[in-house]
């Protein structure tokens, strides 16, 4: 008899970074946007640790509700710069401002992942930590004006020309860095009966 087949397994996520990081694995997936509202979170008193987890879990519950069946990854990421939250900036000026305050100082970058699968569940963070070069407001602004890293929590990209912004990471694992954990992932997706390698 043939062994089973393992059921669809679902991105919970419409971000680019992610899905080339997912593509990585070899293992056939498709992205869909969660019906989950970050900004309306209640995030009173929560680290931001905690709120990276919660909205991981929010993410990979909202899409697993719709598709009990499958596998479901969400997954969610943000920069705590002195406990201080840092997001997506939105616009090339609140890029260069959160850079701007980084500049020459370390900060966490906190990648939350969250497996939802029939009857079971994984959870799994990264905290990064981060030392920035001490850099000026020009040379910021030229960096932003090159990567253009406005999606991106902290406003770098460090798989592009934002690896230049610094003097140390440490990281247990770089793609958590860029969005989703694959150190972590791919252990998770074996053990769920996935090709992984």
């Amino acid at each position: 008899m043939a062994p089973a087949s393992p059921p669809d397994l679902i991105l919970a996520s419409t971000s680019a970074y992610r899905r080339a990081l997912l593509e990585r694995l070899g293992v056939p997936f498709r992205g869909v946007a969660p019906e989950f509202d970050e900004e309306a979170f209640p995030r009173n008193g929560l680290s931001p640790r905690a709120l990276a987890e919660a909205l991981a879990r929010g993410k990979a519950d909202a899409v697993a509700a719709r598709e009990p069946a499958a596998v479901v990854i969400g997954c969610d990421q943000l920069v705590s710069l002195d406990g201080r939250i840092l997001g997506k900036p939105g616009d090339a000026a609140r890029a260069a401002d959160q850079l701007e305050a980084m500049s020459g100082r370390a900060h966490e970058l906190i990648t939350a992942m969250v497996v939802v699968a029939p009857g079971r569940r994984f959870e799994h963070t990264d905290v990064a930590r981060l030392a920035m070069r001490p850099l000026g407001r020009a040379a910021l602004e030229r960096y932003v004006a090159r990567d253009l890293p406005v999606d991106c929590a902290g406003s770098y990209k460090l798989e592009r020309g934002g690896i230049a912004l610094f003097e140390r990471i440490e990281s247990d694992d770089h793609t958590a860095i860029t969005g989703l954990p694959l150190l972590a992932l791919a252990g998770i997706l074996a053990g769920l009966g996935f090709d992984a390698p």
